[in-house]
Parts: C-alpha cells; sequence; structure tokens
C-alpha cells in the first residue's frame, strides 16, 4: 500500500480504532490492526473525516476589502461597491487573489469546492480565465467546479445571458442565478433553467435574500425543478427570509423544498453580517435554520460566500468555524444537531454537490481530514483544527499539534 493511516476514530463510533490502507490514491482497506506494508502515519486515535466540501463561495471577488468601502454595510453597497471595482479586475489579478482563498481552504482541510463566478458586459470572462488557470494549477489538493451566474442581473443586462452560455462552454458546470437583482426575476429563473437543460448541468442560485416574508421565489424554482426532472440536480443559497417567516411559513416552505428536491445552502457569516442593519435595537440574525429544514428532509449545506470584501470582511475558510458559527446564531444544542452541522460541511455538501466516489468507505477517493479530536461533535464544539489533509491519498497539508511549555516543577 502507498499509505496506511494508523489508530484512527471514524464518525458513529469513537470508541472504535482502525486503520486506513490508501493505494493508489483510493482507500482500499478500513479495519483493525491493517497488516499490511507501506509508510505509515500514527494517528494517536484522531478523528478521520472526508474532506470538507465548499458548496458556495466566491474566488473571483475575494480578498478586495482594501479596494472597497463598508460603510452601510447591507447588501445593497456591497453589490454597487464590487460593480465598482469590478472592471479593473484582470486573469492575473483574479488568480492571484483566488489562489490566496484556495490556499487557506487547502489548509483547512477542504477537498472539494464550488465557486460562484460573475460574468456581465463589464468583467466579461476575464474572472472566469483566472479562475480556469487556478482550477488547473491546485487539481493537486482540491477539486473546483465553476457556478456561473449573473449578479447584477440577467434580463436588464443585456450580453449577460451570452457570456453565461459561453463561460459553459469554456467549462463552467454549474449555471446560477441572483434574480433579486432582476426587472424580471422569474424570467432570470426560467433562462437559467433553460441553460442547464441545454447544458445537462446543475443549478445552484442566490434566493430570496432579504426579510420581506410575503412572497418567496423558491415555491417557483422547485415547481421547475419538478417540471423539468432536476430534483436533486438543484439547489439555492442564503434565502434570509425563511429566518424571518412563521413556524407555519417555515415548515410549508421545507416541506416544498424537501417534496421537489432542491437543497439549500446556508451562509451563515455573510447572512449574519448583512442582515438586521435595518433596526437600531433588537437586530435580527438573518440566518435561515438549516437543522430545522433538515427535521423536515431538506438537504442542507453550510458554506463560507465570501472572503474579505464587502459582502464578508472576515474569513479563513474554515468550514469547521462555520459549522461552529452556526451552531451558535441558531440556537443549536442538541448533540445530534451539532453532528448535522458537521454533516453539512462533509456528506450533505457531497451531496448537494452530487460528488461521485466521496465519503470514507472502501473503493472511494482518498479524500481526507485528519482533525485533532475523537469525534464530530467534537469538532464542531471545540473548533478542533485540522491537522493533516489529503487529496487522492497524497498529503496536501500538515499542522502541528499545539504543545504547552510548562515550567520545571509544574506538573
Amino acid at each position: 500500500m502507498d499509505l496506511i493511516l494508523k489508530d484512527a476514530r471514524l464518525a458513529g463510533d469513537a470508541t472504535r480504532r482502525v486503520d486506513i490502507g490508501i493505494d493508489g490514491g483510493t482507500i482500499v482497506a478500513i479495519e483493525p490492526d491493517l497488516g499490511a506494508d507501506g509508510e505509515t502515519l500514527d494517528l494517536g486515535g484522531r478523528f478521520v473525516t472526508p474532506g470538507f466540501v465548499e458548496t458556495h463561495i466566491h474566488l473571483d471577488k475575494s480578498c478586495i476589502l482594501g479596494r472597497c468601502a463598508s460603510k452601510k454595510g447591507d447588501l445593497t453597497e456591497a453589490i454597487s461597491e464590487v460593480a465598482r471595482v469590478k472592471g479593473d479586475f484582470t486573469p492575473e489579478d483574479v488568480y492571484a487573489r483566488g489562489r490566496k482563498t484556495v490556499e487557506k481552504a487547502i489548509l483547512q482541510g477542504t477537498t472539494h469546492m464550488r465557486t460562484h463566478l460573475e460574468v456581465d458586459p463589464t468583467i466579461e470572462l476575464r474572472s472566469l480565465e483566472g479562475i480556469l488557470q487556478l482550477i488547473d494549477d491546485y487539481r493537486w489538493a482540491i477539486d473546483i467546479e465553476i457556478c456561473v451566474f449573473p449578479q447584477e442581473g440577467m434580463l436588464n443586462n443585456p450580453g449577460t445571458e451570452e457570456l453565461m452560455v459561453e463561460a459553459m462552454k469554456r467549462g463552467a458546470k454549474v449555471v446560477g442565478a441572483a434574480p433579486y437583482t432582476d426587472t424580471d426575476p422569474h424570467g432570470q429563473i426560467d433562462h437559467v433553467f433553460a441553460i442547464a437543460r441545454e447544458f445537462d448541468a446543475d443549478i445552484d442560485m442566490h434566493l430570496d435574500f432579504g426579510t420581506d416574508t410575503s412572497s418567496f421565489d423558491l415555491d417557483y424554482v422547485c415547481r421547475l425543478a419538478e417540471r423539468t426532472g432536476r430534483g436533486g440536480r438543484t439547489a439555492i443559497g442564503h434565502v434570509t427570509k425563511l429566518a424571518y417567516a412563521a413556524p407555519d411559513v417555515l415548515a410549508a416552505a421545507a416541506r416544498r423544498l424537501a417534496d421537489a428536491g432542491v437543497a439549500l445552502t446556508v451562509l451563515p457569516s455573510t447572512d449574519l453580517f448583512l442582515m438586521g442593519r435595518d433596526r437600531t435595537e433588537g437586530r435580527t440574525r438573518g440566518v435561515a435554520h438549516a437543522h430545522e429544514l433538515l427535521h423536515h428532509g431538506v438537504n442542507c449545506s453550510l458554506s463560507t460566500n465570501n472572503v474579505l470584501n464587502p459582502f464578508t470582511p472576515f474569513g479563513d475558510c474554515s468550514l469547521i468555524r462555520m459549522a461552529n458559527l452556526n451552531a451558535n446564531i441558531c440556537h443549536v444544542g442538541a448533540a445530534s444537531d451539532i453532528v448535522e452541522c458537521f454533516n453539512m460541511v462533509t456528506t450533505r455538501s457531497a451531496k448537494l454537490m452530487n460528488i461521485a466516489g466521496y465519503g470514507l468507505e472502501v473503493g472511494n477517493s482518498a479524500d481526507l481530514a485528519v482533525l485533532d479530536c475523537a469525534d464530530p461533535h467534537t469538532a464542531v464544539s471545540e473548533l478542533a483544527p485540522v491537522l493533516y489533509a489529503f487529496k487522492r491519498g497524497r498529503r496536501t497539508m500538515t499542522r502541528p499539534v499545539a504543545e504547552l511549555h510548562r515550567p520545571a516543577g509544574h506538573a
């Protein structure tokens, strides 16, 4: 074997310890006291998980905080500030900033990523060119797919749809939307589903970003997903309106999403930062309660969204931190729900992206992370650091274990 990870704990039974055998980039054995030759790494009973999965991030506009203002801190300002500076983006600039963010993600144990990428007559395909090169250069550590979408509208922004189609031809794998920025939101959704059919692509939309619960676009998306047979291949992100919905409205929306097979990504850091700014006191959190949606059968993920820009002026690309933040914001205390926060950055995220061969099973790709803890509950509750990560069986990062230096005479 190429590599044997000795004395590992897996999710589901923290008392059981196993060895994980890897050969040719694939998991070939998971059993106690594996009798095989090969390079060995003793994990000392630490927790091994499939690599983290980032379902919703914006590499093209990460790390631009120094170029933008963030005075109001709301969604309108964030969109306008990025629109103001992105005309100066070049492929090289996008590559350099995206590289910083991708390397942060790798150091946090992320092995798969979906980046949402803007095209329109202002930026044209320059960001696409930079990110395509980035994908090639970092394939050794992370698989990245592009979801192309119209941040500033499609039908009200002539030329945007043609650029989206061209981006799909040049390598984008998923098509997205931001209908709340369009003069005809449902028209934009119709066109996005048409592009998805043309390219047999999955769909991932920014949707229902706001506080007004009198209407939701998610119902229209669910109807189209059912009509076009795209259940299981359609996802929506943000849906902050659900954070303001009455319990019966939330339950009805959850049942609708589950029946249609539409998944939902919650972006805790961005939604917490942007929402609630319409009030001077008693400010709302504005983060949809993913665990309540899970209880109704909706597949959900948690993700980073933006890093160091006006949408989110923070970010270290740690999905464990995002899981912990979500648990705090949404008052998640039940042990099973805390574990689901972990699942929403691993197995549930992989399901949302329809990643083949993902998971800690014999025959799957050896895309793994080792955390300095014993189980997923502890990983989330104590923000356990990632010590090692592997992509197709090759180690991609190492973080030394923290160590106390006690003075002499202190036990």
